[in-house]
Order: structure tokens, then sequence, then C-alpha cells
């Protein structure tokens, strides 16, 4: 059978025209669970059947790991290598492009890329030189400022005024240090383009086909880069109804731009849903009609009705995770299901307190999304910085965390000393530590001591080099880890827990484990380490892990973690009244902001594919008080008589009950491993 009648039998008639439409502009809206994924590996496969080259093709998505499925299913349906095919997120294509022309902007090509740790180190230090008092400086209010800002979400005015030279120093601080931080990824590339038309030109004679995935989510400056590179084949795929993350920039008012910008737009609606049954998809319908600013779609299913969906009302968040706990046990012991089909979805981080207590209870294995706690973790940090001072001496945030890691006597008035050097020779920490060695005796500004042990840290940065190039870069860290007797440094730092020093050293041993792993894998051409901490850097929350070690355990997350996720049984906890819709929506008034927390719900009812059970609470905790709860608006847009209200736990038959302490114990007997 030739590829085209493949495509015929594999697609229904809309996902065939979505396949095959390759040229002019396209807009395909794909309703939940509608096979969006599989409509864009199947496009560029066809296109590469076609003939067109793959060094032509862009695609554009927003997680690394969708990056990479997209890459992997691609990959399989031709058979192909494809490595000229770019299949990226955004922020990495900016990475890209920035690491190839960023020095016609001012800076040299081996930047750092800030995360918000490093932003905030960096707007705490540029505070504290133009004097701002600890109660001015709320690091994480002035860091979503200076987002918007840059991003053109928010502008200076009356409000904001007094934290315009903050800002200005903390941009250049920035380029100062060499680093740009997350918004440069977007921000710079287009002012690139713009500056420099012949930087713009040669991407887009290189790019003749670009197709942007979960196109609801683009920002302005991310729809703005599209916009400047598409020429007239351009296809993106969305869904206004799954448009969640407007605090991020989003703008899901983007399709109506793209259909005002693009001319003669061909419309291809997907919504048949292969996921969810009738009833599932009949209440998300029910709930999303509420919200008029959309496109009309109604998602259909041929799965059969299934259950009806079930509500619990439990007399507060405790009771809610042992009901959700005990359903869990009850519903693997009835239904044979295993701990990695169930989803625990909630809107706020904090709710999952009870939850985890409730599992650990019942020796439920689970799971919390989000692995870049690991990589937040003081001694993973300690290492990363490291290796971010040896790939760029420049960065003086990463440098000032491991000036003193492992103490070598360089204290707080060296730093004073090297801080007032770099200033006055207006150059980096580094370039001033350099002075200071070459300084003779009566001009230096520290002691002789303080002078060698500068210049032995310098000596181990330079010592380290050999890891910018060639390979076997794991061997090489952890030779460094040894070199600086880290584990020694962990031993003084936990003198009353060595097993608490241990521990931290193993996530030491995992990080550098995960590392080989990474540069033995065949597919990863540049295994330099500036390849390495781009990886580190642009993984977002929810790609550091990979999924290896969650089999088997039940998924707790929050509803934005979880979208373009599936599971057989869906909880949804704390339906209620400022949670869903969250208090912020409500106070921030207006029909948008509900909106999009309608949008929200949606989208947590239609990760399920088989179950949904609802649970809202009559009660909830809130900071020092215990607060009478009212339940969500969204409960009562969900029709009637798709509705079951659920009753207390019928007592198991003996049989069941039997297989339930068996799976229990089976729990019981299986060694705890740390998760990181």
């Amino acid at each position: 059978m030739s590829f085209g009648e493949n495509l015929k039998s594999e697609l229904n008639p809309e996902q065939y025209k979505a396949v095959t439409t390759t040229d002019g502009a396209i807009l395909i809206i794909a309703g939940a669970g509608s096979g969006k994924t599989r409509v864009i590996t199947y496009r560029i496969a066809h296109m590469l059947e076609k003939g067109i080259p793959q060094s032509q093709i862009l695609a554009l998505t927003f997680t690394n790991k969708a990056a990479k499925e997209m890459s992997d299913r691609i990959k399989e349906l031709t058979g192909r290598k494809l490595q000229n095919l770019t299949v990226s997120t955004f922020h990495a294509f900016g990475v890209r492009i920035l690491r190839q022309d960023i020095d016609k902007l001012g800076w040299r090509p081996n930047f750092s890329i800030y995360d918000e740790t490093d932003r905030s180190a960096l707007i705490k230090e540029t505070g504290r030189e133009l004097r701002f008092t600890p109660d001015a400086l709320d690091v994480y209010a002035i860091g979503n400022l200076f987002s918007d800002i840059k991003t053109g979400r928010r502008n200076w005015n009356g409000d904001n005024d007094a934290y315009r030279e903050l800002y200005e120093g903390y941009q250049e601080g920035l380029k100062l240090y060499n680093a740009v931080d997350f918004d440069d990824l977007i921000v710079l590339p287009i002012r690139l383009f713009k500056e420099h038309p012949e930087v713009l030109q040669s991407y887009k004679d290189r790019y003749k086909y670009i197709m942007v995935d979960e196109f609801q989510d683009t920002s302005h400056q991310q729809y703005e880069m599209m916009h400047l590179l598409a020429d007239k084949n351009v296809a993106v795929v969305g869904d206004d109804d799954q448009s969640i993350y407007s605090w991020r920039g989003a703008d899901y008012q983007n399709i109506v731009n793209f259909e005002k910008d693009f001319p003669n737009v061909t419309e291809i609606r997907l919504e048949q849903n292969y996921r969810s049954t009738e009833t599932i998809l009949a209440a998300a319908n029910g709930v999303i009609s509420h919200n008029t600013n959309r496109k009309d779609k109604s998602l259909w299913s041929g799965n059969g009705n299934g259950r009806p969906i079930e509500i619990y009302m439990p007399e507060n968040e405790a009771a809610e995770a042992d009901f959700i706990a005990e359903s869990i046990l009850g519903i693997c012991a009835e239904e044979k299901r295993k701990y990695d089909e169930f989803g625990v979805l909630m809107r706020a981080n904090t709710q999952s307190r009870a939850i985890e207590e409730s599992f650990l209870e019942n020796n439920i294995p689970y799971t919390i999304s989000g692995g870049m706690s690991f990589f937040e973790r003081k001694e993973i940090k300690d290492v990363i910085s490291y290796l971010r001072v040896i790939a760029n001496h420049d960065d003086d945030i990463n440098l000032l965390r491991i000036i003193n890691t492992p103490r070598r006597g360089i204290g707080r008035s060296t730093i004073e000393a090297l801080n007032k050097v770099a200033a006055d020779l207006s150059v980096s920490l580094w370039e001033a530590m350099q002075a200071i060695i070459s300084a003779p005796e009566e001009q230096c500004p520290v002691t002789e001591a303080t002078k060698a042990n500068i210049e032995a840290f310098t000596a181990i940065i330079e010592n380290n080099k050999n890891m910018l190039s060639g390979k076997g870069l794991s061997k090489k860290v952890h030779a460094l880890v040894d070199e600086i007797n880290y584990f020694d440094y962990l031993i003084a730092e936990y003198p009353k827990s060595e097993k608490a020093a241990r521990f931290k050293y193993m996530n030491i041993e995992s990080l550098i484990k995960s590392m080989e792993m990474w540069e033995n894998n065949p597919e990863h051409e540049d295994t330099s380490l500036y390849a390495y901490l781009n990886r580190i850097t642009l993984l977002s929350r929810d790609d550091l892990d990979d999924g290896e070690e969650d089999k088997g355990k039940v998924n707790v997350m929050t509803v934005h973690a979880s979208k373009g996720l599936e599971f057989p049984v869906v909880f949804i906890a704390g339906a209620e009244e400022g949670l869903m819709p969250h208090m912020r929506a409500l106070q921030d008034g207006g029909d948008v902001a509900v909106e999009e927390e309608r949008r929200l719900f949606y989208v947590a009812v239609t990760r399920a594919q088989n179950r949904l059970i609802i649970s809202s609470c009559l009660h909830r905790r809130r900071q020092q008080a215990t607060v009478e709860c009212e339940p969500s608006r969204f409960l009562d847009e969900i029709p009637e008589n798709l509705v079951k209200y659920h009753e207390p736990s019928k007592e198991l038959g003996a049989e069941d009950a039997h297989e339930m302490l068996q799976n229990m114990l089976k729990n019981f007997s299986r060694p705890r491993v740390p998760k990181l």
C-alpha cells in the first residue's frame, strides 16, 4: 500500500484534508483528543513524501516533550533519520538564532541563559547597588513586572515608574554578564530580524513551510516571530477552548489575528474525539458552551456513552483525599487497573498536601508532576553553577554562587572588594579577579592569603576548560566534583546527619549518570558543555522526567500541567468557588478571567477517557481558618442527566477484599527509592 493510500485508511476525512493541504495559509481547529499530533506528524511525513526538502520545514511547539514525540513519530513514519528537519520549541529555536547572530546585538556567542533563580539573584544584586531597601525588593513581583515590560504586556506608568532604573540596571547586568533571560529568547530574535533584515531573509529563504502547534498558547511575541518568518505556506494548529496561559502572555486572539494577517485562510475543524466517552464529551461541551468569545464547535465520539460523571461532596480536604485514595484502591480491585491509569488534577499546588498524606497512609505510589525540583536542589545548582562558569567566565551570578562553595576563605569582604574592582574597571567579576591576581602587593585590595585563595579558585575553573569540547563530559564533571572535595563539604554542612550528606551526594551521582546517558544517545550530535547547559535550561518543569521511573504511579498534577495528557480515570479535586474558578479570577473581575477558568475546567474534564470523578468540599482550611465552601459554578453547567452524585463506598465482597489486600501487600514490599 502506498503512503497516499495508507493516509486515507488511517485518517478521517477532516484529518486527511488537514494532512494533504500543504500550500497557503491553513488554520486547523483541533478539539481535545481529536488526533492533533497525528495530523501534524502525518502532514510533515506527507510533505517529505511529496519531495519537499526536510531543511525547508520548520515545526514549532511549546514543550521539549511534544517536540521529541513529534520528531520520533515522523522518523517512524518515514523510516528516515531527518537530521535537517527542524522540530523545535519556540525558545529552543530562539537560542539557535541567537547562537548564530547574537554578536550583531553586542553579546558574545557563548552567552548564558538565566532561569528564574538567576534572574532573581541579578535583580537582588542590582537592587543592592541602587540602594533599594529589602522591603521594596519583592523579587517575584518585580521579576513578573520586568517580564511584562520586556514582552510588551505592560508599560511604564505612575504605579511602576519607581522600578524603571532597576529594570535598566538589570538589563545592563545581563549584557555585562553576557547573559539573556528566558523572555530574551523570543524578544532578541525579533529585534535581530528587524535591525538586520539580511538575517531574517536568510531564515525566510531556508524555511518555506512553517507549522505551529498549540497556536492558542502563542504570545504576541511568538506570533510576531512566526509572522516575520512566514511567507505564504504556514499552518497553525490550535483550539481556542484550551487557551489557559494568558498569565504568561498567551493570547488566543492570535487565531483572529492569523485570519486577518494571512489572506484566503483555509479553515479545517477536527471535531471527532478519539479519547473520551460521549458522556464526558457532552459534559465538556455543556460547560464550554457558556463561554461567549469562541469558535463554535461540538466534539463528538464514537466511544459509546460510558459511565455518568460522578460528583462527591466530602466534608473537608482530608475527607476528600481519603475518598480519592479509597476510590483508587477500589477501582484498581474492581476494574483491574494499574496506578498509572489514574490522574488526580487540582487547580493549585497547595491542594497536594492532603492528597499526598492520604496516599502515603494507604501506600499508594504517586508522582507529582514537575521534575524541576531536582535541578533546584542546592547541591545540583552548585555543580551546574561550576559548569556555567566554566562555559562562561563572565557569568557573575553563578560565579558568586560557587566562589566560596565549598568554603575556601573568600568571604563577604573579599566579594565587596571584587565588586568594587569590577565597578571601577567596568568589567566582570572574573576579570576583576584576574586584575587582583596580577596586582602588585602594595596596590592589592585583599591580603596575600585571600589573593592565593582567589588564584586557587580561578585555577580550578581554567583547569576544567577541557569540558568545552570533546567527549566524556560526565567523567570530567565527576572529576571536578572530586577535585573540589564536594562530599567533604556536605559532611561538614550536615555534621549531625551523614545520611543526609550521602543522600545529597547520591543526587549529584544521579545527575552525572543522566548526563552520561544523554551524551551516549546517538541522536545527540553535539554533546559539548554548551549543548548540555542549553538543554537543562530550556527543559520545562514537566519535561525533565523521562517518565520511566513513574510507571505504575498515580499522576498528581495541576490542571495546567495536565495539558496534552490523558488518563482512563480522572479525579478533579476542589471543584469549589475560589479554587475553580480561582479566587484571583473572581477578584480581578470581568468575564474574561472567568472564561479562562472555564477553559481550564474544560481541559481538566477532557483529560478523562472512561471515568470522571469530581469532588467539591463542604469546608476547606484557608490560612488559619476553616471556611464554608460553595460548589463551583462549573458543576451546574454540566447537564443534569449526565451526573450521578456519589454514594459512600459499599463494602467489598470477600474476593475483591482479598485481591485489594494482596495488592496493598505487594506495594508494602516494594522498596522505597527517593524520587529524583
